[in-house]
């Protein structure tokens, strides 16, 4: 099997964003839609704008959110936009809610829990994506990365309960509460095939291992981070990137490492890279090239 390219640097800067991007080698076509995490009111996790600002400019993208499932200051799109003026996403750059109209379904007949995917009608719109992922735990997922962008997070506020719930249509909330846990990590997997089949070779993905907090930016009070920053990493591979990811923690000798890993095998995390390689999104043998 042929490796995936994972590129990778321990230098955390905006520059370093656009250097990784053209080691890519891919020149994202037309409209560029970028999805990034605008941050729950009260995170201080989340990745900011002036991080990202050279890439996205770079790239001359907008920057796109879809609204949750659960209540928040991002339930709403009006909420949501409010909120992202409010953390400065609006200061640089222009943003759209993707599921501020209606919802669009994206079919996956291989799936193996669910079949189809609920996004935002607005996605149609972009001809390429970059996905920049904040690469952290999660309190459900085990950990975030870009297979959790490309699923959860470009699912429409109804997409995110169908796949939470492994296929429930018009889900309660009862039935978010106590939807099978696997299923619904097999369920991120079959939903990011499908958004992986509508891109093709116009989408890439970034991941930055800083702020690595057990608990997700969607959180109103998330945990402190519990281990040192480690890098940017990016591949055309979503698999593959997160597997890199992963096993950067696993190895880590950082005293917080273990707290991180305990988060991931709790929640049987792995499920979701394994599921995503079974639908054939990528590999998880991969050649780590250090840019440094």
């Amino acid at each position: 099997m042929e490796k995936s390219k994972v590129y990778f640097t321990k230098n955390i800067d905006g520059e370093s964003l656009v250097k990784l991007y053209d080691k890519l080698g891919v020149s994202l076509k037309g409209k560029v839609a970028v999805k990034l995490h605008s941050g729950e009111e009260g995170n201080q996790n989340y990745m900011k704008p002036d991080f990202v600002k050279n890439i996205i400019e770079y790239v001359d993208g907008v920057v796109v959110e879809c609204n949750t499932a659960y209540e928040g200051m991002r339930n709403t799109t009006e909420k949501h936009l409010e909120l992202m003026e409010k953390h400065g996403w609006n200061k640089y750059f222009t943003v759209d809610i993707l599921d501020s109209e209606h919802d669009e379904i994206l079919i996956n007949e291989t799936g193996s829990v669910i079949q189809k995917n609920y996004v935002g009608s607005k996605m149609k719109n972009y001809d390429s994506m970059l996905i920049l992922s904040h690469f952290k735990g999660h309190p459900m997922g085990g950990f975030g990365g870009a297979l959790k962008n490309i699923s959860i997070g470009l699912a429409s506020s109804k997409g995110k309960s169908y796949i939470h719930t492994g296929g429930i249509e018009d889900a309660s909330f009862d039935d978010l509460m106590n939807a099978d846990h696997d299923s619904f990590l097999k369920s991120m997997a079959d939903s990011a095939k499908t958004i992986t089949d509508f891109y093709g070779e116009n989408i890439v993905y970034i991941n930055a291992m800083v702020n690595m907090s057990v608990d997700c930016d969607c959180c109103h009070v998330a945990e402190d981070p519990c281990m040192a920053d480690i890098g940017i990493l990016a591949s055309i591979d979503p698999v593959a990137l997160d597997q890199a990811c992963v096993d950067l923690v696993y190895n880590s000798k950082d005293v917080g490492r273990d707290t991180l890993v305990e988060r991931i095998e709790s929640r049987n995390g792995l499920l979701t890279i394994e599921s995503a390689e079974n639908q054939g999104i990528g590999t998880r043998v991969y050649e780590l090239i250090s840019i440094d």
